[in-house]
């Protein structure tokens, strides 16, 4: 994975431009190359998964996914105001990543669609379930609701709804474990459309200049809202980007697990001994931007093929394949893991709203509140 520019100290120089023998400008060579993690290429054993470590990562992928169908229903009911950003496609970037990095060190930040990453880092489906609902019992005691999950004992600092915004946050907390000298790594996770907010640009820039244990994650699904990559970047190859900042970039495959995670652990390595890169991983998301995105920007025919590369429907195939869990034990764990989301809608219905003297609470440091006297 070449990181930086690589200028040939040999000048070429063309024989002739209009006619002259001595062109009045010289050229520059450039090399570039960068790592691609490809799916089917890293096997569990690769990264030294125990057959119960699969057993969890396949569980914790299905947990993602039946929060999020639940969490769909539970919004038709209108028992979920406001915005719902589903995560459907892409649980194996969260859950590889929950597999590389170090629990109780490092740290991690993204936007809106974060449902995902919250359960993946460990965050209860209970308290996820609730702050959907706007109830107490939320992971933000349901102020926040689906766009702000926190926890900073899980070390999820959000959950952020402007985009871009979250990503020069994600760069102070990786200047604050440089700064503290504690080790961690910050992963900031955004979409593709992110990487057009000058906010990234400042922060990869920072992030390189000052050397910060930082990881930015493009989770490129192939849409920005309803436009495609395609559509919308010049240059495709997001993990190109970081070519003006010096960084290192590569690209992983977002449907494969193992791939993810593999990638994750290269560049969270590199991050700890001070240089910070950038890396894209393509994934897929199979509903639309958001609750009210009926997503009649792609066909059929795409949909169904990309259906076909379903992260979870690959492991499970992998699982089988190499005889690590039979079909009744997935079907048993499926069972469990709704019963549990289940659960969590019944403990978001028992648990009260935050009450009206909270409003001010979290808001001012002062517990006199002067200013809205």
């Amino acid at each position: 994975m070449a990181t930086k520019t690589d200028v040939s100290d040999a000048i070429q120089v063309p024989e002739s431009t209009n006619g002259q023998s001595n062109p009045p400008f010289d050229e520059i060579s450039v090399s570039l190359s960068f790592r691609k993690y490809s799916g089917e290429r890293v096997l569990h054993t690769d990264l030294g998964l125990s057959v119960q470590d699969i057993r969890d990562i396949y569980r914790n992928m299905l947990l993602q996914r039946r929060f999020e169908e639940r969490s769909a229903q539970m919004y038709g009911k209108q028992k979920i105001a406001g915005f719902l950003h589903l995560y459907i496609g892409q649980e194996a970037i969260s859950t590889g990543s929950a597999y590389a990095l170090k629990p109780g060190l490092d740290t991690v930040i993204t936007a809106y669609r974060d449902h995902g990453l919250a359960l993946a880092f460990g965050m209860s489906t209970n308290e996820c379930m609730a702050e959907l609902f706007g109830k107490v019992g939320g992971c933000s005691q349901g102020k926040g609701g689906s766009m702000h999950f926190f926890s900073r004992e899980k070390g999820m600092y959000g959950g952020h709804g402007i985009v871009g915004a979250h990503i020069p946050l994600a760069t102070g907390i990786a200047f604050a474990h440089k700064y503290r000298g504690d080790g961690g790594v910050c992963v900031c996770y955004l979409g593709d459309g992110a990487v057009w907010q000058g906010a990234f640009h400042e922060s990869l820039n920072l992030a390189a200049l000052y050397g910060l244990p930082a990881v930015y994650v493009i989770e490129n699904n192939q849409y920005a809202m309803g436009t495609s990559v395609d559509r919308a970047a010049a240059e495709p190859d997001l993990f190109k980007q970081g070519i003006s900042y010096a960084m290192p970039g590569a690209l992983a495959d977002g449907m494969d697990v193992f791939s993810v995670c593999q990638a994750m652990r290269d560049h969270i390595a590199m991050a700890r001994e001070g240089q910070p890169s950038l890396l894209e991983i393509r994934t897929y998301r199979y509903r639309g931007h958001s609750m009210s995105d009926p997503g009649k920007y792609r066909t059929k025919e795409e949909l169904d093929t990309k259906k076909n590369e379903d992260p979870i429907l690959q492991l499970k195939s992998y699982v089988l394949e190499y005889g690590l869990m039979d079909n009744d034990e997935l079907d048993e764990l499926d069972a469990d893991v709704k019963a549990e989301v289940i659960h969590s809608v019944t403990f978001a219905d028992n648990s009260p709203p935050p009450p009206l003297e909270a409003i001010y609470e979290h808001v001012y440091t002062q517990g006199d509140y002067p200013f809205i006297e």
